[in-house]
């Protein structure tokens, strides 16, 4: 898809959900699910620490359902050109494994494109869908994890 056949309402939905995922990790940072904890290190999001500790209390949403249903796949490399797979996960992976891993591949798919010849790219309806879907699972993930002013801003 080009840049000038995106339609303003795409442009705001894809501002929207960057805005909303960079709030996420920010308020991952404040709560200290970090990978490094010692003074000095880069304060880098730890997915998997929040994972861990809200995965017993997680209760998937219709959001969560709807996106494990659409499957975001990854790009894989390929030769010559790039390609896409589905996420496979071990037997009885958790919901909360599960809806974080397509997130943060949603997240990946749109901020570093590549999709030149992948069917779904150029589908607007299906990008909308995933993009709505996880500003709508963020902030349920954010109700989760508590994090009040630190994911909206409002304190």
């Amino acid at each position: 898809m080009r840049r000038e056949d995106i339609d303003q309402d795409l442009r705001n939905l894809a501002f929207d959900f960057f805005y909303w995922f960079s709030r996420f990790e920010f308020a991952l940072k404040e709560k200290r699910f970090l990978e490094k904890e010692a003074i000095g290190e880069r304060a880098k999001p730890d997915w998997n620490k929040f994972v861990k500790a809200h995965r017993a209390a997680y209760v998937l949403s219709l959001a969560g359902q709807a996106l494990l249903d659409e499957k975001p796949r990854r790009q894989i490399v390929g030769d010559p050109d790039h390609g896409f797979e589905d996420l496979r996960f071990p037997p009885n992976t958790a919901d909360l494994d599960r809806v974080v891993a397509y997130a943060k591949t949603v997240r990946n798919n749109l901020f570093h494109g590549g999709k030149h010849g992948h069917d779904q790219w150029d589908d607007t309806a299906r990008m909308r869908r995933l993009l709505e879907l996880t500003i709508t699972i963020l902030a349920e993930l954010a109700a989760l994890g508590d994090f009040g002013g630190d994911y909206d801003r409002y304190y």
